[in-house]
């Protein structure tokens, strides 16, 4: 449980930034990042992440770059405010297809809508194979980190408190760029 937990955490800082295709960095203090699932049987899901410049260039490098070596097709379009991207990764047997689409800043606020579907793989629980995902991420800047934190830390909803930095020694797999 503790694992698939990093590993939901992981997702949803991944995607926070839109897949973190040469994405603006976000503002350094502390984001609120609230995501809820279309169709899932999965409540929405909120957390509190400190960022400054490295630990949010962490993230990059590793939900961009390297990571994205997997993706078949990887397409960013910047026009009028809004971020889109289009891309197909394979990861093992399944192959994702996503169309994500950013409005906002990285400043203030911004939200993250991906559509994807997947194909291939071990079925995911309470979803139909083939069937397409609706994701919604509302991230807002709240000011800054408070007193105590450190960058990289994260504070779920349910009180849970990890570091983006620690992640490799919990089995994470971040990497230092």
């Amino acid at each position: 449980m503790h694992r698939r937990l990093i590993l939901t955490v992981i997702a949803l800082l991944s995607a926070a930034p839109a897949f973190a295709l040469d994405m603006p960095a976000r503002k350094p203090g502390l984001w609120e990042l609230k995501m809820s699932l279309e169709g899932r049987d999965m409540s929405s899901f909120a957390m509190k992440h400190c960022v400054d410049a490295a630990t949010d260039k962490l993230m990059n490098a590793n939900f961009g770059g390297p990571a994205n070596q997997a993706c078949a097709k990887q397409e960013v379009t910047k026009a009028a405010g809004t971020i889109i991207v289009d891309s197909v990764c394979k990861f093992g047997d399944a192959t994702t297809t996503s169309h994500a689409v950013v409005n906002g800043n990285f400043e203030s606020a911004y939200t993250v809508n991906v559509t994807s579907t997947r194909e291939g793989g071990s079925p995911l629980p309470g979803q139909a194979p083939g069937a397409p995902t609706h994701m919604t991420i509302q991230a807002t800047w709240l000011g800054p980190c408070t007193q105590g934190q450190r960058a990289g830390d994260i504070v779920m909803s349910n009180g849970m408190k990890m570091n983006v930095l620690d992640m490799p020694k919990m089995g994470g797999g971040l990497k230092q760029p």
